[in-house]
């Protein structure tokens, strides 16, 4: 009987399986993540949506300009009786005119009006242009948060793409450190079979080997959790999108970016802001003028009621039989507002200075942030020039303890000891490089612009 050794075979089909697989994931680069979070992202969407909002309230500001015209058709059937006497303003009792009749009637007519009114303010001491003004900042407001809100979507997803990379590197070490401390359980386990150790050398390798493992899981687990933060910024499934490590497994060159700070996208969004609140201050100042219009009317009605005789026909005053037109020119001034107005700009005032603190504030922030991550950046360029020496020296610290321990000169602890220290090392060396670019595009973030950072990149 021919025995078939089915081990080639499922290599060779785990081997497709994994070529599939990685054929079925969309490779994405930091650029092209970048590019579609900042397009696709919701709150990109929310701003976009916020300027044109803004747009549309800067036409409807220029909507005051243009002459307003209201038209009127009524049409009703009711009593004539009227009272002489003044009657003050009310929106409850309906208006009648015509003079007082003799007696109270019960009898009701048809009465009917149709007209146009045309009103055109000619001049109105800059009112109307400082409501466009105050429109037009808000939209200019709205268009800088749209860059800062893509700047923080870009940043979160570099981040994220980083992170990804990071936790692989941790994955590798961790998987380095399993395979020491499986070669490690061969030797002890050889030797305490021989009796040259004790049963206590092998239980004690299977706790390093136990660690090596939780780290090994808490590192996938990092990368899972990393994956759904790009997923959820490109828009993309998080599990099959394969990241290109591009030139993040060398260290950057050094590099120095222009115009920090001032021209980040939130200083520039809350400059907008104090601006808007000039613009509303402006528009309070020319609200206390008078207003002025000039307007024409043509208007006609129609009514069955008769001053002298009876009534006439039940049907009559169902359409006007009484023209009349007019032009002229009126002036209404709220002088008795001057009080609300001053509460008003007062309010104003006090916004003016909230956003300017708010403005002092982004300032130093963005200060802060700069100062720090130039710090970030010296540091790990350091820790990145000696982090390979240190993986040579405990390299060989850990031959000589394993050499020491199988002589019998050395004890487990000192090889346990050095093989903690080795997979240390190699974290360290592995996340040496990519924390200067992490550093690189801390800078970056804080200078408001991540568009070195992506050249750099490429």
């Amino acid at each position: 009987m021919v025995k078939c050794n089915l081990l080639p075979v499922r290599n060779l089909i785990l081997l497709f399986f994994t070529v599939g697989l990685m054929l079925a994931q969309e490779v994405i680069t930091l650029d092209a993540a970048v590019a579609r979070a900042t397009k696709f992202y919701p709150s990109v969407q929310v701003s976009l949506e916020q300027v044109s909002a803004a747009s549309a309230s800067v036409a409807l500001a220029r909507t005051a300009y243009l002459p307003r015209a209201d038209f009127i058709l009524q049409a009703n059937r009711a009593t004539h009786n009227n009272v002489y006497g003044m009657l003050l303003p009310n929106a409850v009792i309906p208006s009648i005119s015509g003079p007082v009749l003799d007696a109270s009637k019960f009898r009701n007519v048809f009465g009917t009006a149709a007209g146009v009114l045309v009103s055109w303010e000619p001049y109105d001491f800059g009112l109307r242009q400082a409501g466009v003004d105050a429109a037009s900042a808000s939209r200019r407001r709205a268009e800088l948060g749209v860059v800062r809100t893509k700047l923080e979507a870009a940043a979160a997803t570099a981040d994220a793409y980083l992170t990804i990379l990071a936790a692989r590197k941790n994955i590798e070490s961790a998987q380095a450190a399993i395979e020491r401390t499986q070669q490690l359980e061969t030797i002890v386990g050889a030797l305490t079979r021989a009796e040259l150790r004790p049963g206590a050398d092998l239980s004690r390798v299977k706790a390093e080997q136990a660690v090596a493992q939780v780290f090994l899981f808490q590192a996938q687990q990092s990368e899972h959790v990393a994956r759904a933060a790009l997923g959820q910024m490109i828009g993309l499934n998080a599990a099959g999108v394969e990241i290109d490590p591009g030139k993040f497994d060398q260290l950057p060159p050094n590099h120095l970016y222009a115009s920090f700070g001032a021209f980040h996208p939130a200083l520039l969004e809350q400059a907008a802001a104090i601006e808007e609140v000039q613009a509303r201050e402006a528009m309070l100042d020319r609200s206390l003028y008078p207003r002025f219009n000039a307007q024409a009317a043509l208007f006609g009605r129609g009514t069955g009621a008769s001053v002298v005789g009876p009534d006439q026909s039940w049907a009559n005053g169902l359409g006007p039989n009484t023209g009349n037109w007019a032009m002229g020119f009126s002036m209404t001034w709220a002088a008795l507002e001057v009080k609300t107005q001053r509460i008003k700009k007062e309010i104003e005032a006090a916004n003016h200075r909230k956003e300017s603190a708010r403005k002092i504030l982004i300032g130093a922030e963005v200060h802060g942030a700069m100062e720090r991550a130039q710090a970030m950046i010296d540091g790990a360029r350091k820790i990145a020039g000696v982090t390979p020496q240190q993986v040579s020296a405990v390299k060989i610290t850990l031959e000589q303890a394993t050499a020491r321990y199988r002589a019998g000169l050395g004890t487990l602890l000192e090889v346990a000891d050095a093989q903690r220290m080795l997979a240390q090392a190699e974290v360290d060396n592995s996340m040496a490089r990519l924390n200067v670019w992490r550093a690189e595009l801390a800078l970056t973030i804080a200078a408001g612009d991540l568009q070195p950072f992506l050249d750099l990149a490429k």
